[in-house]
């Protein structure tokens, strides 16, 4: 009996900065029943082969997404991992301070290099790059993981003096 289930699954690319290439590389997805979750495509980065990086996620049933796997090799798409489940948590933290003078993307990149995938991020910065501002980190991690995810946040937050308002704990009440 074949699994029919459907999982989170995680690909990470590598794509050549040409128009069309993304569209290009998320239609084997598409094509073969696989339901994309999130995209994280920062073309301010680049890998040592000067290739932008990209993080799919999407859910499909295992074989679907074995099928995804082989459809994006076919295309000549540079798959550089590609897991099962990978995050399976959520979690939602605030940093506050000079986010923009200490390097936003930097700080992005960084977290997700640790051990969590940032999923959304919505940046408030009333006084303009002068002043403080505050982001709304959505991090996806894996499962039984979120301390280390936080130990993480902590570390870089440290690192460039930035406040840290962490979500409350399973269970709190008030």
């Amino acid at each position: 009996m074949s699994e029919t289930r459907t999982q989170s699954y995680t690909v990470r690319l590598e794509l050549v900065d040409e128009p069309g290439e993304l569209l290009r590389t998320l239609e084997p997805i598409a094509d073969n029943g696989g339901n994309l979750l999130s995209i994280f495509h920062e073309r301010g980065n680049v890998t040592p082969r000067g290739h932008i990086p990209v993080e799919v996620d999407l859910e499909a049933t295992p074989e679907r997404f074995e099928t995804i796997v082989e459809a994006l090799h076919d295309a000549g798409v540079n798959v550089v991992q590609a897991g099962q489940e990978r995050y399976s948590e959520e979690l939602t933290v605030v940093l506050v301070g000079h986010l923009v003078d200490t390097d936003l993307s930097d700080t992005l990149s960084r977290l997700r290099a640790e051990n969590g995938a940032v999923s959304d991020v919505s940046l408030s910065a009333p006084e303009g790059t002068e002043g403080e501002s505050s982001a709304r980190l959505r991090l996806k991690t894996d499962r039984g993981a979120v301390e280390e995810t936080l130990d993480a946040v902590r570390t870089v937050a440290d690192e460039k003096d930035l406040r840290v308002i962490e979500p409350l704990a399973a269970g709190g009440g008030v």
